[in-house]
């Protein structure tokens, strides 16, 4: 959207303190068309509507949209690199060097168990925090470079972005604490074309979320999210959504595909590592001077950093096709086509403004949005090719991609169905309440409850479906039976 002439940053003397700006005009439209768009991706994924789409969507569809995702942000590895590319080469061979040279080594940390007490124990610590080391020395070699003088002084040039001293007056006037408060803007106002240009941004994040969602549980060897668990997850980006145009964030909240590069690179996928992650990202964003410490990152270093994450998020997103007969022309011709418009459509669309002239400038803005996203054009022509043209359900990977993953390759025995079962349901269920909603039959129709079994299984399906997996792999019976362990 700010590739539209309306949306262009305002002139320096349009920027002021207090009254109506027009960064306050903007952001207030902004907050009103993502309210609203947002509102809706609730209830796409409340009921259930996005995971209708996973029965149409398979791997020629997901491989490209991740991988489009990488390829269409190059242009955010060159901008930020190229203001010191010894730098950025410094920072991304730092990332190589800790995650794929020392990632093995184990260094002794101390430790505390019930059982050990305090110990030593050797632990990764290169893989583990190889994203953090990378930033620390590029950080601090760009520190010593701007001690030195080594870097230039005078703004207009490249180098120097590479500073580390250029932001520190954002440090010093920012305040220690500030909490965000919905609507503090003032009243959001909503117009047609931008909630247009929202909600099918809201398409493509959806289309990218569900890509995502594979991309992570492949990465993390986790079994994909079965419908339920990518409809509760579109849903709750939503909600996240709406608190955002509430506070005036000015934008969505999505699964950034770039912590699936992270987590393919430093190997963590604990829901624990996370939720701590996310309580302390709550705590800093409430200490502003957190905030403004992180503007004095120089760019290079974020651009060595986003060569390796992206880099990573392409090679996982083409890695999905192993599903995939790759033998198959019909799949050569898919694939091959959906990466070249994929790529080529987004380019032609944003290299030169107003290329797109229907007449009306309200249709513009939104072939703007829809067409100028990478993901969105590789995402849709995939899965409109995929479907159309005839092929097997093993040809297009269908049959590989939901055998969950597992290393079966002849028929399954009652037994390892169970198996599988029963980790789907450790992964994907709500702690604690799981069994309690599993007893509750209208539950089986409630599209982001673990009990849903989707809206075309056969009623006696459902039925066998509702009875709780134990970690053994057979079904507990609802009468005079406990759940053993953490068996849900």
């Amino acid at each position: 959207m700010m590739q539209l002439d309306q949306w262009k940053c305002p002139a320096p003397e349009e920027v002021q303190e207090g009254g109506d700006a027009a960064w306050e005009v903007r952001i207030r439209e902004i907050q009103g068309n993502l309210l609203v768009a947002s509102v809706i991706q609730v209830v796409l994924g409340g009921t259930g509507m996005v995971g209708l789409l996973l029965r149409f969507i398979g791997p020629v569809t997901i491989a490209p949209t991740i991988a489009l995702i990488g390829m269409g942000f190059t242009s955010a590895v060159t901008d930020f690199a190229e203001k010191h590319w010894g730098v950025a080469a410094f920072t991304a061979a730092m990332v190589l060097l800790f995650s794929l040279w020392l990632g093995k080594l184990r260094v002794p940390v101390p430790s505390y168990s019930k059982e050990n007490g305090c110990h030593l124990t050797r632990f990764p610590v290169f893989i583990v925090v190889s994203v953090l080391l990378a930033v620390g020395l590029g950080w601090l070699l760009c520190l010593i470079l701007t001690v030195s003088d080594a870097l230039p002084t005078n703004s207009t040039e490249p180098a120097y972005r590479a500073r580390t001293d250029i932001s520190l007056n954002v440090v010093n006037t920012a305040p220690w604490f500030k909490f965000p408060y919905p609507f503090q803007f003032g009243m959001p106002t909503v117009s047609l074309a931008g909630f247009f240009g929202m909600f099918l941004a809201t398409m493509s994040s959806i289309l990218e979320s569900m890509g995502d969602y594979y991309a992570a549980a492949r990465v993390s060897g986790a079994p994909p999210p079965p419908q339920h668990a990518v409809n509760r997850g579109i849903a709750i980006e939503g909600l996240s959504s709406v608190i955002s145009g509430m506070i005036g964030a000015g934008h969505a909240t999505t699964s950034y595909s770039g912590n699936v590069a992270a987590i393919a690179v430093t190997r963590i996928a604990s829901r624990r590592v996370f939720q701590v992650a996310g309580v302390i990202l709550v705590l800093l964003g409430v200490l502003t001077k957190f905030g403004a410490v992180m503007t004095l990152i120089p760019d290079p270093v974020i651009g060595g950093l986003n060569a390796v994450l992206l880099g990573t998020l392409i090679a996982v997103g083409i890695a999905t096709l192993h599903f995939v007969d790759m033998n198959s022309p019909r799949n050569v011709t898919v694939i091959g086509l959906t990466f070249m418009l994929g790529l080529a459509i987004p380019q032609w669309v944003n290299a030169k403004p107003g290329r797109i002239n229907t007449g009306d400038e309200k249709a513009d803005q939104v072939l703007m949005v829809l067409l100028g996203t990478p993901m969105f054009v590789g995402g849709l022509l995939g899965a409109i090719l995929d479907n159309l043209a005839p092929g097997t359900g093993e040809e297009r990977g269908f049959t590989k991609f939901q055998q969950k993953m597992t290393s079966h390759t002849g028929p399954l025995t009652e037994q390892q169905k169970a198996d599988e079962q029963s980790d789907v349901a450790l992964t994907y269920d709500l702690p604690l309440v799981s069994a309690c909603l599993r007893r509750i039959r209208c539950c089986a129709y409630v599209p982001f409850l673990p009990s849903f079994k989707g809206f075309f299984a056969p009623k006696s399906e459902k039925d066998e479906n509702e009875k709780p997996v134990a970690a053994n792999g057979k079904a507990v019976g609802y009468e005079n039976q406990t759940y053993e362990g953490d068996s849900l």
